[in-house]
């Protein structure tokens, strides 16, 4: 699989970006992030996304390659309304290590995250909207099988959102990933288990 940009956009645009061979390279900008006020106290939405949009239920799912070296360095999946209506899953740095991270934003901000437990080249997500669900899925390269990661609730009454590729590096500039695939499709199940 590769990723086709053409039905795509960006909200804040990395300074630097390139599609190769059917992947997308990227490399961040200083001090970007996607965050709504709790704990932290502050508002940021300038982390890098990009979007495709769609509405009703679906399943998008994501493969990359994070080059992880400072706190908070992330990538993965963004499922996004506005600012304050929006969920990002997949890598953070975090004390030391390549954490599964989540935030749902519903007005405000949480956070979820929980270290992985053996070494990884590439991680896929996979997240499923079934009416006022979001349930969060990721496997590794070396894992053959989906896990669970949430079951989130988002606003139904929020049709069209855009999905896609995103990517942060809230204490540094130059974060580089690589993601190698994107698909979107109609839900591939309601089954949690």
């Amino acid at each position: 699989m590769t990723i086709d940009i053409n039905d795509m956009y960006w909200l804040n645009a990395p300074p630097v970006w390139e599609m190769n061979q059917g992947r997308l390279l990227v490399r961040s900008g200083d001090k970007t992030d996607f965050w709504q006020g709790t704990y932290y106290g502050f508002h940021r939405d300038n982390g890098h996304f990009l979007g495709q949009p769609r509405q009703g239920d679906f399943t998008a799912e994501t493969t990359f390659i994070g080059h992880y070296q400072e706190l908070y360095d992330q990538a993965g999946l963004m499922l996004r309304y506005d600012a304050t209506h929006w969920m990002k899953c997949g890598i953070e740095y975090t004390d030391g290590a390549k954490h599964f991270s989540v935030v749902v934003t519903n007005g405000n901000s949480d956070w979820s995250a929980f270290p992985l437990d053996h070494e990884f080249d590439a991680l896929s997500v996979r997240v499923t909207r079934n009416g006022d669900a979001l349930f969060i899925q990721y496997r590794t390269d070396k894992m053959a099988e989906w896990r669970m990661a949430r079951l989130a609730w988002f606003d139904p009454t929020l049709e069209e959102v855009s999905v896609g590729p995103t990517f942060c590096s809230p204490r540094r500039e130059g974060f580089e990933a690589e993601f190698l695939d994107f698909s979107v499709s109609d839900p591939v199940s309601r089954d949690i288990h």
